[in-house]
């Protein structure tokens, strides 16, 4: 009898057994499998391929990844070529990131072009990838899962805005000849460079045009054939875009200089940290930016030690920043939240305009980077 018992007992337990086993992956209930993406936090593993180090934007968008990445307890790499002109560097880069088969990447390209072939690569490997600070136009439905950045082609259109109702409207107005508005930018690949200089451009032409005043465009070929500007004789006012042939202090720094010595500028945006600068830098021994009427109005892009010195005296009358901490906080926000299986869309990251009389103010000043 004893033996019967210990039989019937082992019979129960081991039914049991089954029973409990089986359940973890019951879906009668109308519940799913989890997803083989669902890890533990602790075992998410992130590539963040960034445009590079030598701006202190991108120190403070990979301070954003890092403290992000603590709070949610998840491990990231993070890399980025020496400079911004090294996008060969950049596509190895990609291609590391790739290789070491991580749950998501977190990507800011320099050229989408030459990433293309990467990005297929991720996708046909289930590898999620995240954009963040540019877009990434043009590559795969669906190898993109999302964007964290800010809307460029926005910014570049209030920088124009604020730019044009703080000084340059009434400069076009007293003019008796044509007048010349440079656009100093960084390149012509970059998606997020491009359409922040577009952004300034087609707006400042439709404030002009507004205004009764007839606008051309000059200068870089994809700046020219890609905004809305016709090309015109005789136009009132001129828009006119400068890129270096490599991204260097010292072209940049020359194509200041070029365009302050056209007698008729009366106005050069610079299109992010790097232009921004190399407008102070041109200017050093000119001394021609400044709000009086007889000096050149300056906008800048970004936010660094420089430029908010160069608003602060009034060189600038004033600049874009973005929010990097935050666009590196929300690459890594998203880049988990796709690892785990969860949907994920694009997040405007923001921007603002600040001059010298609200630097201060706490919403604007911890967006400044020093």
């Amino acid at each position: 009898m004893k033996k019967m018992i210990r039989v019937l007992l082992c019979t129960v337990l081991v039914g049991s057994s089954l029973i409990g086993c089986g359940s973890k992956n019951d879906t009668s209930d109308g519940g799913s499998v989890s997803s083989s993406k669902a890890n533990a936090k602790g075992d998410i593993n992130i590539e963040i391929v960034s445009k590079g180090f030598q701006h202190q934007y991108w120190q403070a968008v990979k301070k954003g990844v890092e403290e992000k990445a603590d709070e949610l307890g998840v491990k990231i790499h993070f890399v980025g070529p020496n400079s911004e002109s090294d996008i060969a560097d950049q596509v190895q880069m990609l291609q590391n990131a790739i290789n070491a088969k991580p749950d998501a990447i977190g990507l800011a390209a320099l050229d989408t072009e030459a990433c293309l072939d990467a990005i297929s690569q991720a996708q046909s490997s289930d590898i999620p990838i995240v954009g963040f600070d540019s877009g990434v136009p043009g590559a795969p439905e669906r190898a993109i899962v999302a964007n964290a950045s800010t809307d460029n082609y926005n910014a570049g259109e209030i920088a124009a805005d604020e730019g044009y109702k703080a000084a340059i409207k009434e400069r076009i107005e007293n003019a008796s000849e044509p007048v010349r508005i440079g656009v100093i930018t960084q390149d012509a690949t970059s998606e997020s460079i491009v359409q922040r200089g577009l952004g300034f451009i087609d707006k400042i032409a439709k404030l002009c045009e507004d205004d009764g005043k007839t606008v051309t465009i000059s200068g870089n070929d994809k700046y020219v054939s890609d905004s809305k500007v016709e090309k015109a004789d005789n136009a009132d006012v001129i828009i006119d875009v400068a890129v270096p042939a490599q991204v260097t202090s010292e072209l940049s720094s020359l194509d200041v200089q070029t365009m302050l010595n056209k007698k008729d500028t009366i106005a050069i945006f610079g299109t992010n940290q790097h232009s921004s600068e190399g407008m102070v830098t041109g200017n050093e021994n000119l001394n021609k930016f400044g709000p009086d009427d007889d000096q050149v109005i300056a906008i800048g892009f970004d936010s660094s030690e420089v430029i908010n010195n160069a608003v602060k005296s009034g060189e600038f009358i004033g600049a874009i920043t973005q929010a990097p901490v935050k666009i590196g906080e929300t690459v890594v926000e998203l880049c988990v939240k796709t690892a785990n299986g969860e949907d994920v869309s694009d997040v405007d990251t923001g921007c603002q305009w600040f001059t010298a009389d609200n630097m201060e103010d706490k919403e604007i000043a911890e967006n400044l980077i020093e």
